[in-house]
């Protein structure tokens, strides 16, 4: 049994417009939609305060919200299959375990907090540090619409270490569904003791370093690229940050790709990945990697 796509809503523009998105995902690769609306409405209501009979005012809102949505993806696709399902426990948790359970999270870049637009919420960014899934944010568009596949690319930040890694496997997967182009992206930087103006000389360690970067990339493509022989990749090597050139590519890509490392239990994101998830311009899928 195929896992579901799972969308945390709570009733916001930005989780609608996630649901739109999710939905077109789902009739995509043929998965079911799991939505939920987790909070602690019985720890600060508790069953006595009901606007209805038996129910807390916060339930009845939050019944109100997974219907809404289910009927918006029904709309969009009534070939999906969909579920709903209120979670009375603190957000970042409920998302946490659900990720046990799912091919992918899917989240808006904020909720109903007064979190400026420009910035992804705490949920968000625990969960894509934390989740046992590829969590995937919904960066860019601000108005409200989901716009599937319109740039026609996908671009993949690739690390140090690239080889069959999560985050390559999940690239490509989502490059062969949409039948469109991959685009791997590793930058080089040159050493701040070097002079900015004159040429280099070849062999220097710059351009060994430069080199270094170009084969880490073919590396990565020919590790997948066996496995997904219909995917047009190419890899582009940029001078400068890898968050500044992951974030150049995001104007003109349809989802961007980066890995986050699990150590030994030890969660976190890296400084790209954050940078990404607060600024990219198009949606972001952060996938684990068990390292």
């Amino acid at each position: 049994m195929e896992l579901p796509l799972v969308v945390g809503v709570d009733g916001s523009e930005s989780s609608l417009r996630a649901v739109d998105w999710a939905t077109d995902e789902a009739g995509l690769h043929g998965l079911p939609l799991r939505l939920v609306y987790a909070s602690l409405w019985e720890r600060y209501e508790g069953t006595s305060l009901a606007q209805g009979p038996d129910r807390p005012s916060e339930q009845v809102m939050a019944e109100d919200i997974v219907d809404a949505a289910a009927r918006r993806a029904h709309r969009r696709d009534v070939e999906v299959k969909v579920s709903t399902d209120l979670l009375p426990e603190e957000p970042v948790s409920a998302l946490l375990r659900e990720s046990h359970n799912a091919t992918a999270l899917i989240l808006g870049a904020r909720g109903r907090s007064a979190i400026a637009e420009l910035l992804l919420g705490s949920v968000g960014l625990t969960v894509a540090a934390r989740a046992h899934c590829p969590v995937i944010v919904l960066r860019g568009s601000h108005d409200n619409q989901a716009k599937s596949g319109t740039r026609q690319r996908i671009v993949l930040g690739v690390g140090e270490e690239p080889q069959n890694s999560a985050a390559v496997r999940f690239a490509f997967q989502e490059a062969e569904k949409r039948q469109v182009t991959l685009e791997a992206v590793g930058s080089s930087r040159r050493p701040a003791h070097e002079a900015t103006g004159g040429p280099r000389p070849a062999g220097d360690c710059a351009d060994l370093h430069e080199q270094g970067v170009a084969d880490t990339l073919d590396a990565a493509l020919r590790a997948a690229a066996a496995d997904h022989p219909s995917v047009e990749a190419h890899r582009r090597t940029v001078e400068g940050s890898t968050r500044k050139a992951l974030l150049d590519a995001s104007v003109t890509a349809d989802l961007l790709v980066v890995g986050a490392e699990r150590r030994h239990g030890h969660f976190g994101l890296g400084r790209v990945a954050h940078a990404v998830l607060h600024h990219a311009a198009c949606p972001v899928a952060v996938v684990p990697q068990l390292v």
